[in-house]
């Protein structure tokens, strides 16, 4: 999944569902139940997500949706696999950009 947002600090969770394609709802659940997630919160309690945070939430939806983890495999695998795993992860992510980037030339020939 190739998650299009544009470099900035901080991003809204809106921002970040849209994103993903998912609801705010699940955003917040998982930052629950994933310590790995810290989004920074205001005195309104509103969530802001750094670039950090939304490479592991990358990482979570990779596991969760794409792969098919339940939560608690998810999180078992994160805490004995993950520098592995986040390297092959951080791969695959490259890969698709090339790929997405070689698409839109080609559409533009």
């Amino acid at each position: 999944m190739h998650v299009e947002l544009p470099e900035k600090r901080y991003y809204g969770i809106g921002e970040v569902a849209k994103a993903f394609d998912v609801n705010t709802s699940l955003i917040r659940f998982w930052e629950k139940e994933f310590d790995i997630l810290k989004p920074k919160k205001n005195a309104k309690g509103n969530r802001k997500f750094t670039p950090e945070d939304i490479k592991n939430l990358k990482f979570i939806y990779h596991l969760v949706k794409e792969r098919g983890f339940t939560l608690e495999g998810a999180k078992t695998h994160l805490k004995e696999e993950k520098k592995q795993s986040l390297d092959n992860f951080e791969i695959i992510n490259k890969l698709e950009a090339v790929k997405s980037q070689l698409i839109k030339l080609k559409n533009n020939l």
